[in-house]
């Protein structure tokens, strides 16, 4: 869902080509998979188009990515200690919480449906951090 809630964001602002964009889980239980259709249906409901097939996460996306987000403090553990395996030239991508840009200071985003009550308050949080995290790069300031 955040993937689809940023590209969302870009795609409006015409940022699209100066990102590549794409999720991935610490497991590839799901991998090849289509969202969770809860996930679906909620990102239809706020007018976010989605379409992602679920992958794990490997090395080399240190590398091609300049940014690596989670959103917990486990998940931000676990891709420490991958990004650490990474020896191409050091690691390229700064890990980081998503929640650290929510200008709210939610810092950790649980799953929508797990301890939040409602998707639409995740929704939310992953908006305000995507439009903060797109400020914190500044590129919004070189549209003309």
């Amino acid at each position: 869902m955040a993937e689809a809630v940023f590209l969302n964001l870009i795609n409006n602002k015409n940022l699209e080509s100066r990102f590549k964009v794409d999720s991935a889980g610490l497991i590839g239980y799901h991998a090849g998979e289509s969202p969770d259709e809860r996930t679906v249906r909620t990102c239809l409901k706020h007018d976010v188009p989605i379409k992602h097939f679920a992958r794990k996460i490997i090395k080399q996306d240190f590398l091609d990515f300049n940014y690596i987000l989670c959103m917990d403090n486990s998940n931000l553990r676990e891709l420490m200690k991958i990004q650490s395996k990474v020896k191409v030239n050091g690691p390229k991508a700064i890990v980081k919480l998503f929640g650290e840009y929510d200008p709210l200071g939610v810092k950790i985003i649980e799953g929508e449906y797990q301890k939040m009550s409602s998707s639409i308050y995740f929704v939310l949080i992953v908006t305000r951090c995507s439009e903060a995290f797109l400020q914190s790069l500044g590129i919004e300031n070189e549209l003309p």
